[in-house]
């Protein structure tokens, strides 16, 4: 790979890309190692790049915040001289330390999370913080950074000395404040320090009668600062402690910064791995900015394309506004010819293309949808811009000459070249012709091109050149306004016309222009115009055709809405009946009880019975009487059994006025159901068969059991014989009503004695049943069995015969 020249990446701006990375490194040293982020030399070393990055970006995105940087400052330099013998300030240290901290915390913080993040712990591993070193600095200092009496066994003692030599001066100077034959002699009542000595404000007059060393004097000299004699001694004494006092900080400081200096190699090694992971999260943060993704890596001359794909800057400028567009270069596709309007975004897909290439090449994510595919462009060439320059005699075009020229000299296999307004500012066709010889020579020794032009010439290249393929910005000719996406397989017009108009030229004018135009047209300008019209129109089509198909779906959805609510009338109508009859026949059978109990007071058991059946025919009479059409039509279609089919065993029917039961049996014409606890016969013609079996009972632990004799005592199969009932395992409101049926039956069919199993559990269920037994009127007493018929586990009843 040769390097990237510097017109390159200043026609594409790649110092504000670098900049932006620059912009999210949160420490000093990887702010440096950012802006000058350089490119890649291999294929590997951009894969592991992408992978640092996207590694860091699914931590940015899960956890919300990134690797713990904070305080990592670049010491290197107070290292390097704490190395070198050098004493550092107590500012410095404290730096370091902090420093010290820092890179442990971010150490811990990686090796914490290495299953997450395997390559940042490669580089994280090496480093090497000293907490014992950081505590220790900072330990000798107080908050505000001045070192602490136990910095050293001496310091305090040192200092002890000095603050009582200064309490004893300052008592001393006190008494002189206080002495009525001394304060005469003062200029005013107080001391004061003098080249660190304490001295009173003599007035000149009076030198001879205040002996001492005189320190100052003031600008007129009627003030002398005298130290009295008797306050020398003492100040001497002071001056030595306070020098003794300074020496052992600095050999305190000196300590501290020999102990710092012994580790700054390694250190610096530990700073330069935080710097490197701060720049890694920096590109992390660039491509969560830009919604970049990493792309995939293709040969130079294999097919790739960019989903999706946004100018960066502009990505990072206005993220939302920006327009997407996808580009397509297929195995033989060597150029690309991009044409359509001024300012429709022609340029901004040719530099958003190099900004990825420069991307990728330094390991960077580009925003493009995952997916995407990319070259490893070994280079990349440009003739961005004007170049004219007056002092070396270069105009436009000679400028745009000594481009190509330049490029031709290195272009080759993998070269990615990028021209925009290719040959503009000379004569169209001699341009032209120049163009298609260039571009051929480039096409021919391998590279890749991107050009942008409004030259009708080079726009039927697309057409007729083998590897040249046209694409187009579009225009909204009734906006007048770009519409910034790019189509492939399209040469577009450069709508100069129309641009006019928008920018405000006179109607006139433009109508003029266009006169002159449509006359000097060629035959290519004419054919453009045809597709762009067939393009319209067919847009056009299609957004009628796209209408009209919004209508039928939405007479498709009402239709469907309609339907669905007849279906929910027709269930509320079926269930309103069912609900009728069922309230119909629980009166009639409330009457019937009713009955019975009046009967068996007479007492006539028999009587009773009698009159029960007389009850239950004119309530089946009465059933029969229900509109059984009117049932069968509110029932849904798709619930119901092809007609014609016979009822079955196990079958699902429904029961006019009653409900959904069950064929236990069949005999002939007529049918033996189970609806609930009742045990009912009907002839076939009176149910309405369902499709579907009979739900399955339960299959959950010590759920079947109950559900099999259950479902025997609603068929009437009781266990063991048939005036005995087992309840075991039932809820006290199933056991009670079946309870009830079961004595009825037994009543009906002249038993005079029944056993009914409880099992002996908690006791709930025999009491429940014995408080039932008590009010019922089928039972003349009742009592628990003996041991040979099951004990306090059954009752034994006795029926009203």
């Amino acid at each position: 790979m040769r390097p990237f020249n510097d017109k390159v990446l200043a026609d594409l701006h790649w110092d504000d890309i670098r900049r932006a990375l620059a912009a999210r490194t949160r420490t000093e040293p990887g702010h440096d190692r950012a802006i000058a982020r350089p490119f890649c030399v291999s294929r590997d070393e951009v894969v592991r790049a992408l992978a640092r990055s996207e590694e860091l970006a699914r931590l940015l995105r899960d956890e919300g915040e990134g690797l713990p940087l904070g305080d990592v400052r670049d010491v290197r330099p107070l290292l390097d001289h704490a190395a070198k013998g050098g004493v550092l300030e107590s500012g410095d240290l404290l730096l370091s330390a902090a420093c010290l901290r820092a890179l442990t915390r971010l150490r811990d913080f990686v090796e914490s999370r290495r299953e997450r993040l395997p390559l940042s712990w490669e580089k994280a591993e090496s480093m090497l913080g000293d907490l014992g070193l950081a505590r220790a600095i900072e330990r000798s200092f107080d908050a505000s950074g001045q070192l602490v009496d136990e910095a050293s066994p001496t310091l305090g003692t040192l200092r002890q000395r000095v603050r009582g030599l200064t309490r004893s001066i300052q008592a001393r100077l006190d008494s002189l404040l206080h002495d009525p034959a001394f304060t005469p002699h003062l200029r005013e009542s107080y001391y004061s320090l003098r080249n660190d000595r304490y001295v009173f404000p003599v007035l000149a007059s009076s030198r001879s009668a205040v002996p001492g060393i005189v320190h100052n004097a003031s600008q007129s000299g009627q003030t002398l600062f005298v130290e009295p004699s008797a306050l020398v001694s003492i100040g001497n004494d002071l001056a030595i402690a306070q020098s003794m006092v300074a020496e052992e900080e600095r050999r305190v400081l000196q300590e501290l910064s020999l102990r710092l200096g012994a580790r700054s190699a390694d250190l610096a090694r530990s700073i330069d791995a935080a710097a490197e992971l701060d720049e890694w999260e920096a590109a992390a943060r660039l491509a969560l900015d830009l919604d970049a993704n990493p792309p995939d890596i293709v040969a130079a001359d294999a097919p790739f394309r960019l989903l999706g794909m946004r100018h960066p800057l502009l990505a990072l400028k206005k993220r939302e506004q920006v327009v997407a567009n996808d580009l397509d270069f297929d195995r033989d596709a060597r150029v690309l010819v991009i044409s359509g309007p001024n300012a429709g975004g022609k340029t901004v897909t040719l530099t958003g293309l190099g900004l990825c290439a420069l991307m990728l090449r330094a390991g960077l994510a580009i925003p493009a949808e995952r997916g995407s595919s990319l070259p490893l462009f070994t280079g990349v060439e440009s003739a961005v811009g004007d170049d004219q320059d007056i002092d070396r005699d270069l105009s436009t075009f000679s400028a745009h000459l000594r481009a190509l020229s330049d490029i031709g000299e290195v272009v080759g296999e993998g070269t990615l070249v990028l021209i925009d307004e290719m040959a503009a500012d000379t004569d169209p066709r001699e341009g032209a012709a120049l163009a298609l010889a260039v571009l051929e020579d480039f096409s021919r020794r391998g590279a890749r091109v991107v050009i942008t032009t409004h030259l009708e010439e080079l726009k039927a290249l697309g057409m007729t050149q083998p590897g040249f393929v046209n694409a187009r910005v579009g225009f909204d000719r009734d906006r007048l306004s770009p519409t910034y996406r790019l189509k492939f397989g399209e040469a577009g017009s450069s709508s100069a016309i129309d641009i006019a108009r928008r920018m405000g030229l006179s109607e006139a004018i433009c109508q003029r222009a266009q006169e002159a135009l449509d006359a000097r047209k060629g035959p290519l300008g004419q054919a453009l115009d045809a597709l762009d019209r067939a393009r319209r129109e067919q847009a056009e089509a299609q957004r009628k055709l796209d209408a009209k198909r919004r209508e039928i779906e939405a007479a498709i959805a009402e239709l469907k809405a309609a339907h669905a609510l007849v279906q929910q009338k027709a269930r509320d109508v079926e269930l309103e009946e069912r609900a009728r009859v069922v309230r119909e026949l629980e009166k009639a059978r409330g009457e019937v009880r009713e009955v019975i109990r009046a009967l068996q007071k007479a007492p006539n058991p028999r009587a009773a019975g009698q009159a029960r059946e007389v009850i239950d025919k004119a309530l089946e009479k009465e059933a029969k009487k229900l509109d059984f059409k009117r049932i069968e039509a509110a029932l849904p279609q798709a619930e119901q059994a092809p007609r014609g089919n016979k009822a079955r065993e196990g079958q699902r029917v429904q029961v006019p006025g009653m409900g959904e039961a069950v064929v236990v049996a069949v005999e002939g014409e007529e049918l033996v159901l189970s609806l609930g606890p009742l045990k009912l016969r009907r002839s076939a013609c009176e149910v309405i068969p369902l499709a579907g079996k009979s739900p399955k009972k339960s299959s959950f632990p010590g759920g079947a059991p109950r559900e099999k004799r259950l479902d025997k005592v609603r068929a009437g199969q009781l266990e063991n014989a048939d005036t005995r009932l087992d309840l075991r395992g039932m809820r006290v409101d199933d056991a009670l009503r079946l309870a009830e049926s079961f004595l009825d039956r037994c009543f009906g069919e002249g038993q005079t004695r029944a056993c009914i199993v409880h099992g002996h559990g908690t006791g709930a269920l025999r009491q429940a049943l014995a408080d039932y037994l008590t009010a019922s009127p089928y039972v003349r007493a009742f009592r628990h069995g003996d041991e040979r018929e099951g004990g306090r586990g059954v009752t034994i009843v006795e029926i009203n015969g």
